[in-house]
């Protein structure tokens, strides 16, 4: 069987790494432990799991640390984890599965990432990753932020999936700081880099400075064809934050230069008709995106609601907003099928026996 070693790197982390090593740590055979400078009782409880501990300085630059971690790994295969992620106990059984399955001929195996989650725990957003390196294939992580490797040679798409739980938030400075000091020191930022910035920028609600970021990252058409249609749909947000209604619409139809229609940006499209209450056109935005197909091994971001629920509970306002109540309640079983406990759902389950009754 092939070996795994988990390399991660760790700063006050005491609320959630035993919680994410208790859910991983009987399924590698090595556990590397790398602190960035922690103050907590982080190093004390990683000790409770392995004796491979490190300290690394920080010098704003994940991969670097990242890297630094790879490099103390001995065994077939380096994984990497961030402390508030986990493994779900079905999660585990596949990750045991697919260990076995391994014959040392893979290059890199994509893990599905889930980070974000509905009420009941079921996975609204999700995306794969390369999460386990053969580790003579000599991989290096690069990127001082939102750091990444580009999987080659023969590629494994697992079943498994991580689960990133965050019990609190992070420092909302430290990325748009590590990409400003980039700036600062004259970096040139690559695209992927640009991408992200334009997405900081956006959540630090400097709207104006992400749109001209997003925009130079588009025209310089040097882009990954995932970035680029999410790029369209962060330019959308922009805009409709600062009112901009044309280009906000316009934006979402820019993603079809690039691949055909997501049914992210289709419901984009439908809320945006929806929101001026020309229904017969939200309908069929809503409708063209429950019929798109997720390829959920694209690399791409997926907000998994958008090709089934949403489209559907949306659907069922449209068609009741123009008086024809069966394609409503239709719509609306169909969104049950999807989420048979969410409360929009019963609630409009509650609405329609109402208004059967009504002479």
């Amino acid at each position: 069987m092939q070996t795994i070693s988990l390399c991660m790197i760790i700063r006050d982390e005491e609320e959630v790494l035993a919680r994410c090593l208790d859910s991983i740590s009987d399924l590698v055979d090595e556990i590397i432990i790398v602190d960035t400078g922690s103050l907590d009782n982080t190093k004390a409880i990683a000790e409770r799991y392995t004796n491979h501990i490190y300290d690394f300085p920080w010098i704003d630059d994940f991969s670097a640390a990242r890297n630094f971690a790879f490099s103390k790994a001995t065994m077939d295969y380096c994984m990497w984890l961030d402390a508030d992620d986990i493994l779900t106990q079905t999660d585990r059984e596949l990750f045991r599965k697919m260990k076995k399955s391994l014959d040392g001929s893979e290059d890199v195996i994509m893990m599905k990432y889930h980070v974000a989650f509905d009420e009941k725990n079921n996975p609204t957003f999700s995306y794969y990753r390369e999460r386990i390196l053969r580790r003579a294939a000599g991989f290096i992580w690069e990127g001082a932020v939102h750091e990444v490797i580009a999987p080659r040679g023969k590629i494994l798409y697992s079943e498994a999936a991580v689960s990133h739980k965050k019990m609190r938030p992070g420092d909302p400075q430290r990325n748009i700081r590590i990409f400003e000091k980039l700036l600062a020191d004259g970096k040139e930022l690559n695209p992927r880099q640009q991408f992200y910035y334009g997405r900081e920028l956006f959540y630090h609600e400097r709207y104006q400075d992400s749109i001209a970021m997003l925009e130079n990252f588009l025209n310089e058409k040097r882009g990954w064809l995932e970035n680029n249609i999410e790029a369209c749909m962060q330019l959308s947000a922009c805009y409709e934050k600062i009112g901009d209604t044309e280009q906000r619409l316009c934006s979402l139809f820019k993603s079809f230069i690039f691949d055909t229609p997501r049914a992210e940006i289709c419901c984009g499209i439908g809320n945006y008709f929806f929101e001026l209450e020309e229904y017969k056109t939200a309908i069929f935005w809503y409708e063209l995106a429950a019929a798109c197909v997720k390829n959920e091994t694209s690399g791409g971001f997926v907000m998994l609601d958008c090709y089934d629920y949403i489209p559907y509970i949306q659907l069922c306002v449209c068609y009741d907003k123009m008086g024809d109540l069966q394609s409503a309640e239709r719509y609306n079983d169909k969104a049950g099928e999807v989420k048979p406990h969410d409360a929009a759902y019963l609630q409009n389950k509650e609405y329609f026996r109402k208004m059967r009754k009504r002479p």
